[in-house]
């Protein structure tokens, strides 16, 4: 009986080093999160921005002059061409925010998983210490 107390806290500490490891790791995952949801702000504004800028190309005449910031200079850019760049960039965008998404649903079972690991974890360690 001595041998199996003995024992105990032992297991205990290797259960709070696991404990810990898997504290830090999911630190590292909700770091992670965090930084997926300031990207995605950064990418749903940009996205809005290019929206309002088709919208006001939009509404330009065939013949209307367009001039494109290139630096400190303003270089003139044919009209159609102007559209299909702002299109193109929300397609990008768009594609990117997808992106996002997928990584953001990835991280969140990551996380989901990981704090289910570190309550299984606690709850041997109380059964552990409670024989002792």
């Amino acid at each position: 009986m001595a041998s199996s107390s003995a024992l105990a806290p032992a297991a205990v500490r290797e259960m709070q080093r696991d404990l810990e490891s898997q504290a830090n790791a999911l630190s590292k995952i909700q770091k992670d999160i965090s930084k997926n949801h300031e990207v995605r702000k950064q990418f749903t504004i940009q996205v809005g921005e290019n929206e309002l800028v088709l919208k006001e190309l939009e509404l330009l005449n065939d013949g209307a002059n367009v001039y494109k910031l290139i630096g400190p200079v303003l270089v003139k850019q044919d009209l159609a061409e102007a559209k299909a760049n702002v299109k193109k960039r929300i397609e990008y965008i768009s594609a990117e925010l997808k992106r996002m998404d997928r990584a953001l649903k990835d991280l969140e079972d990551k996380q989901n998983s990981k704090k289910e690991s570190i309550i299984r974890l606690q709850q041997k360690m109380q059964a552990v210490q409670a024989k002792a």
